[in-house]
């Protein structure tokens, strides 16, 4: 029962940190960037990330039961990393990597819960592979007009 748990509180920790970064990028590409069509594409990401959660019956209740917060030896943040961003596209670029990272991670660890959850996390990887291009390139026009 001790495995299941901590399977339980890896899921948790990267779909929150998964749905945290995607809102981050999300609010660049709509506030900053001003581009309907990427902040509807990674909004719909975000939905599609909860709605695996929704679409696995326990799943969230599990995490929940299995979140420890308090005792998690990774709730130290690494202030000098992130005091080094210095404008949007900085902010952008860490994010995105964290939700690539994390969409991983569920993809791995779905494959204990559930195989075709797990071929859906990977699609949504994917997604966002080709969405980070898109928006890495119009962020570097706004940071290097020309």
């Amino acid at each position: 029962m001790p495995l299941r748990r901590d399977i339980f509180r890896i899921v948790d920790a990267n779909f929150n940190r998964s749905r945290e970064g995607l809102r981050v990028c999300e609010e660049i590409t709509r506030f900053i960037m001003s581009s309907p069509a990427l902040t509807k594409e990674l909004k719909a990401l975000r939905h599609g990330i909860t709605g695996i959660m929704r679409s696995s019956p326990g799943t969230a209740k599990e995490c929940l039961e299995s979140r420890n917060s308090v005792s998690d030896c990774g709730r130290i943040p690494d202030f000098e990393i992130e005091v080094s961003r210095r404008e949007a596209a900085d902010i952008f670029s860490a994010n995105i990597e964290r939700v690539k990272e994390s969409i991983r991670v569920l993809e791995e660890f779905f494959k204990l819960i559930n195989m075709d959850l797990s071929a859906k996390l990977s699609r949504l990887r994917f997604k966002t592979y080709d969405i980070e291009k898109r928006a890495i390139k119009r962020l570097s026009r706004l940071r290097h007009p020309r």
